[in-house]
């Protein structure tokens, strides 16, 4: 792994895709054993885009019960920062009245976009939404709610690869590189 440019920032190797691999085969195990047991509904996986589009392609690999995919895409960052405010570019694109949601996330910072999408999605009729992010920042999450699947925590840094992006570019890194400072 060496170091990676996007516009004026460089970044340093973090978690190399080993890591990560190893993080999505564990909570796969977890998944499957929570979702696999009722064969009474098809649950919906929806991916949070852009960010968790490789974490959901990955996982959706190793899920071993009946699922439907679908996909929501929200905003809240501008640059390296979030805004504090979470906005809806692409509406939610299945129906989620009675159906149990697994929602896969790449990161979760403060918890903000997280607690607003449950929350929407319970207001939509989910009998159950539970969480799943490849990604969690502890020093920064405010706590505001049970996150189900975690794949690994991580100090606040600034981040991109596998899904994470600064500015759009770099998504399709296969391992993960930290903001050098």
């Amino acid at each position: 792994m060496d170091k990676v440019v996007l516009f004026d920032k460089t970044f340093k190797p973090f978690i190399d895709n080993s890591t990560i691999e190893s993080a999505i085969d564990r909570i796969s195990d977890t998944i499957n054993a929570d979702f696999g047991k009722s064969t009474d509904d098809i649950p919906l996986v929806l991916c949070v885009l852009n960010g968790a589009i490789m974490f959901t392609g990955e996982l959706l690999k190793r899920l071993s019960f009946p699922l439907e995919v679908c996909a929501i895409k929200l905003s809240s960052y501008s640059g390296t920062g979030s805004t504090g405010k979470i906005l809806e570019t692409l509406g939610l694109t299945s129906d989620v009245k009675g159906r149990r949601v697994l929602v896969c996330e790449d990161i979760v910072d403060t918890g903000n976009t997280m607690v607003a999408l449950k929350k929407m999605l319970q207001d939509k009729g989910a009998a159950d939404v539970r969480i799943c992010t490849m990604l969690l920042k502890p020093d920064v999450f405010q706590d505001k709610m049970k996150l189900d699947y975690v794949g690994m925590e991580i100090p606040p840094k600034f981040i991109v690869g596998f899904g994470l992006d600064y500015d759009g570019l770099g998504r399709n890194l296969k391992d993960i590189y930290a903001l050098s400072e």
